[in-house]
């Protein structure tokens, strides 16, 4: 352990790579440590990344793991189980026993989603069911289609998915939650809603063919989007004890970062959809990139004296 980094990623999707990249061009000691657990790993494609649409995200990851070698940037494979400042610097201790000690820690983990408990949905997660209409709503276009929630988010996000289908079916389980004036906005556009209690999905060919209801009755559809909570994947970030956004539990809520991706605790970046990016990997990856370039100025400021605003140093 006698090495110092001068930034360890701890997470090699897209906003964790971006990074990486950005870090090794700049000729800064980096390692980013990755546990192999992507929220996108279940799609066939990336909808929307300019010159890789519809690219596997596994593929996409090798492609910048071996863009990262090129600059000599190490990835390893390992979760990173605990996280703190230790004589002027920080250690990273591994799951597996090893310690790595580094100037700068950037936070790329992402967030779990947390979709319903629904039978049959799992194995249709991230193709014909999703929680992103700008990532998969090319694919399942003109379809007859569903949203699985409730309330005002529920009319979002129907509204929002009218633009890909004219076909759309609000389904409430049990309960709508939806006020008149939602109810009108919905109708306006031609959008149902039903409010029968969803027991499970039904499957063909490893797509969504079908909704059952509780009572047993089918509902035709080829798309679902369903309404998703989220969760940080680890307690790293309570554990260096940033601020988090939001007053619900800290796993539960992004992590606060000011525009140059800073922490509250010096020294301390986070990107992509840990800080509540819209979670896209456009977004990610233009975060990724962000929060590099601050590191690489922050690290600059502490090693010649480089004077820049906003106190970019921490």
């Amino acid at each position: 352990m006698n090495e110092i980094w001068d930034c360890i990623v701890v997470g090699g999707g897209a906003a964790g790579l971006s990074a990486g990249l950005v870090l090794g061009r700049a000729r800064r000691k980096t390692l980013v440590i990755d546990a192999g657990e992507q929220s996108n790993l279940t799609a066939p494609g990336i909808g929307g990344l300019l010159g890789h649409d519809g690219r596997p995200p596994a593929e996409l990851y090798a492609l910048g793991r071996r863009e990262l070698a090129s600059y000599g940037v190490q990835v390893h494979a390992a979760e990173v189980a605990d996280v703190g400042r230790v004589d002027g610097v920080f250690a990273v201790h591994l799951a597996d026993g090893a310690s790595q000690r580094t100037r700068r820690v950037l936070l790329a983990t992402g967030m779990a989603y947390l979709p319903p408990e629904l039978p049959g949905l799992d194995s249709l997660w991230g193709r014909s069911v999703f929680h992103c209409p700008f990532c998969h709503g090319w694919e399942v276009a003109d379809q007859p289609l569903a949203v699985l929630a409730g309330g005002d988010r529920a009319v979002h996000l129907a509204l929002l998915l009218r633009c890909w289908s004219d076909d759309i079916v609000v389904l409430c389980d049990g309960s709508a939650d939806l006020d008149d004036a939602g109810r009108t906005r919905l109708a306006g556009a031609g959008i149902e809603v039903d409010e029968r209690p969803v027991a499970a999905l039904e499957a063909a060919d490893g797509e969504l063919a079908a909704v059952v209801f509780a009572d047993g009755s089918r509902l035709p559809r080829r798309g679902l989007l369903v309404a998703t909570g989220l969760r940080q994947r680890d307690q790293l970030a309570e554990r260096l004890g940033v601020d988090i956004t939001g007053p619900g539990p800290a796993a539960e809520d992004p992590v606060n970062v000011d525009p140059l991706c800073r922490t509250s605790v010096p020294g301390v970046f986070a990107a992509g959809d840990l800080t509540g990016e819209m979670p896209q990997v456009a977004a990610a990856v233009a975060a990724g990139s962000r929060a590099a370039a601050a590191v690489v100025q922050s690290l600059a400021a502490e090693d010649y004296g480089l004077p820049l605003p906003g106190s970019v140093e921490r």
